[in-house]
């Protein structure tokens, strides 16, 4: 199983906006950072703002901020809203299932018990426990050539 490079990006802007809260972060900043196209970046963080883990303020005293209390967002939550399918094999898909073998395979069943231990052990973590080392991520999150 391999997220996509969407939800992947959404967790580290996740992360970035935890170690750096209250203060507004930019697009500007993410894309130097992170080494993440701009205009990916744009499409993750409007995105993460629809679904309220971003507020995104615009103007002069504009920027990103984290929307909601890293307590309160589970890792589980974010995957399951970023990802845009979680159909690890075709038979997950009623409408695209051509395998002969799904009347009596039990595969999908034993895929099914792992995707919902997958997601179980992510709803155990929330923003606030991926950030709990905030000074080792801030230090590695430093611009280039800066002394710590």
């Amino acid at each position: 199983m391999e997220l996509s490079h969407f939800t992947d990006y959404s967790l580290r802007v996740l992360i970035y906006a935890t170690v750096h809260k209250p203060e507004k972060i930019t697009l500007a900043e993410l894309t130097k950072v992170y080494r993440i196209s701009h205009h990916h970046l744009v499409k993750v963080v409007h995105h993460l703002g629809k679904l309220g883990y971003l507020e995104n303020k615009r103007g002069r005293n504009g920027g990103i901020y984290l929307g909601k209390n890293p307590d309160q967002v589970s890792v589980g939550d974010v995957v399951r809203r970023t990802e845009t399918h979680l159909n690890l094999v075709e038979c997950f898909s009623a409408k695209n299932n051509a395998c002969r073998l799904s009347p009596a395979c039990r595969l999908m069943g034993a895929l099914i018990e792992a995707r919902d231990a997958f997601f179980g052990v992510l709803d155990s973590y929330t923003l606030a426990d991926l950030a709990s080392n905030k000074k080792s991520i801030l230090h590695l999150l430093r611009p280039r050539g800066t002394k710590s």
